[in-house]
């Protein structure tokens, strides 16, 4: 299992654990969550962060309880897709992201869309630049739509798919 974190940071020598600038709401007893971590995703999941850093974003995919008519309609034969404004798809095109490999051994599974956590700091084993992000999904099965605005998509979260939704207060009229 590979580990990865997604900066547009090109010179990250050590991560520190610090608390994530905007605390989420957590489930009692996981409030931990939004103190000092290191995070990572696994290479499963990495297209969730394929994206330039406030590029806002909605990623589904189907789960065991996804019914099947949900699934053809949304997902059709890919494994994920992903949704981006198309105001965001120059900088997707344009900008890169440094890929940090970090050592496994050093976080705990969240058993959550396959992100990590290590509550003490991590050196990287190795770092990559990935170009022309628009292009990247398709390999990993995922499909990329870009839509007008993302907050038509808000039903999404009724459906039996796996939804997630990143950065999405940069969203056109989220709120």
């Amino acid at each position: 299992m590979r580990l990865f974190h997604f900066s547009d940071d090109p010179d990250i020598a050590v991560f520190e654990p610090r608390p994530v600038r905007i605390a989420s709401v957590r489930p009692v007893g996981r409030e931990w969550l939004n103190g000092p971590l290191v995070w990572a995703i696994d290479g499963d999941y990495d297209f969730m962060y394929l994206f330039p850093r406030d590029c806002p974003r909605i990623l589904l995919w189907a789960t065991a309880e996804t019914s099947e008519p949900e699934r053809r309609r949304w997902l059709g034969d890919w494994r994920a897709v992903a949704f981006i404004e198309r105001h965001w798809l120059e900088r997707l095109e344009a900008q890169a992201i440094h890929r940090y490999e970090l050592p496994a051994e050093d976080f705990e599974d969240l058993n959550d869309a396959g992100m990590w956590v290590s509550r003490r700091r991590v050196i990287p084993m190795g770092k990559s630049v990935i170009t022309r992000l628009d292009r990247v999904f398709a390999p990993r099965r995922v499909e990329l739509r870009v839509v007008d605005r993302l907050r038509p998509l808000k039903s999404l979260w009724d459906t039996t798919l796996h939804v997630s939704g990143i950065r999405l207060r940069n969203a056109r009229d989220w709120e």
